[in-house]
């Protein structure tokens, strides 16, 4: 077979969120948006909902179809878009609950569906999603007396745990919520270490779930083995790939291995990457191609038949940093071709 090899660990995913849940003393949700941060979402949620989680989010509507068809109607979907024009039908159909954004999108809930299940999302200086304090003003006591499920927010930098803006959304978010009688949310991964103040009533871990940072002590979730097509000696001064941009400088061995851009490997590996065979670093030499790599494998004993991209020796986060990238855009670019192999709960 020349497709890679994505193995996913669901029970390391379930370790995971019961680390994370261990640290708090509220509830513990999850969010398995981007199809569960690329590693599917049906699996990863029917994963942890046999672990006890009853409440997910998702970025958009349309994401919920395939957790709902898994999940039935036992579970709590959450959707940080908010209603949008266009979804009211899908939230109706699927009992979902939208994070209401904007006075708009709480008019339009209201004027639609009236009596369903709704949360808020709030501002606190991330200017991304939510209403700021001054909207929030104008609608708090509207908003509140139709009994809100969640009033939530988001931290900008709480991978940074010193940063000053993570008690500064803190105090805001206090400010704008303290009193009410409605559960509140302020944390995902990062929140979650940054300590009891930042937990309230849900924590809504991610990113920590599927093995990256901020989460040190996570258990990997995924590991990636790309097969060798075929090898060939190289004479000193023979050059590889596109743009000749690699010349060996010695008598040397590459494997041409299936996996390119098109998989989510990103062009910026190029010259840069490293894949192992068991602990041996072989390197990426020459451009990455839509479906092809090319390794010096000239140090190691034999040939193999495939090389790691991730594994044991080199997580999502090392790679994500090879690649001037983050762990999340690793996991959500893992591609449609590979042969996926998920075990575990």
């Amino acid at each position: 077979m020349s497709t890679g090899r994505l193995t996913i660990d669901l029970d390391a995913v379930v370790a995971n969120w019961r680390a994370l849940d261990d640290m708090t003393n509220c509830k513990t949700a999850a969010v398995v948006k981007a199809d569960g941060y690329g590693l599917g979402a049906a699996n990863v949620a029917k994963a942890l909902f046999k672990a006890g989680v009853r409440q997910f989010f998702v970025a958009i509507a349309e994401e919920a179809v395939a957790l709902r068809e898994e999940l039935g109607d036992k579970s709590e979907i959450n959707v940080f878009s908010g209603h949008m024009k266009g979804d009211t039908d899908l939230i109706r159909e699927l009992g979902l609950t939208p994070m209401l954004n904007s006075v708009d999108q709480m008019t339009h809930h209201f004027e639609t569906l009236p009596g369903h299940p709704f949360g808020i999302q709030l501002d606190t200086g991330m200017n991304r999603l939510g209403m700021e304090p001054q909207e929030w003003a104008a609608v708090a006591e509207l908003a509140l007396s139709q009994g809100p499920r969640l009033v939530m927010s988001h931290l900008a930098c709480a991978d940074e745990p010193d940063h000053p803006m993570n008690p500064h959304q803190l105090g805001i978010f206090k400010q704008l919520t303290d009193g009410i009688n409605v559960p509140r949310s302020l944390a995902a991964t990062g929140g979650i270490l940054l300590g009891p103040d930042y937990h309230f009533d849900v924590t809504r871990p991610g990113i920590g779930l599927y093995g990256g940072q901020p989460f040190a002590h996570a258990q990997p979730v995924v590991e990636l083995d790309l097969p060798v097509i075929q090898t060939r000696d190289l004479a000193e001064g023979e050059v590889v790939g596109y743009g000749n941009t690699w010349q060996a400088d010695r008598p040397s061995r590459i494997a041409t291995v299936s996996g390119g851009y098109a998989d989510g490997i990103f062009r910026i590996l190029s010259d840069k990457a490293t894949l192992y065979h068991l602990d041996q670093p072989c390197k990426l030499v020459g451009r990455v191609s839509m479906d092809l790599l090319t390794i010096d494998i000239t140090d190691l004993s034999d040939t193999p038949d495939k090389l790691t991209l991730i594994g044991p020796q080199q997580g999502v986060d090392q790679l994500a940093k090879s690649a001037n990238t983050i762990g999340y855009e690793v996991l959500t670019q893992l591609g449609g071709r590979y042969n996926r192999k998920t075990f575990g709960k």
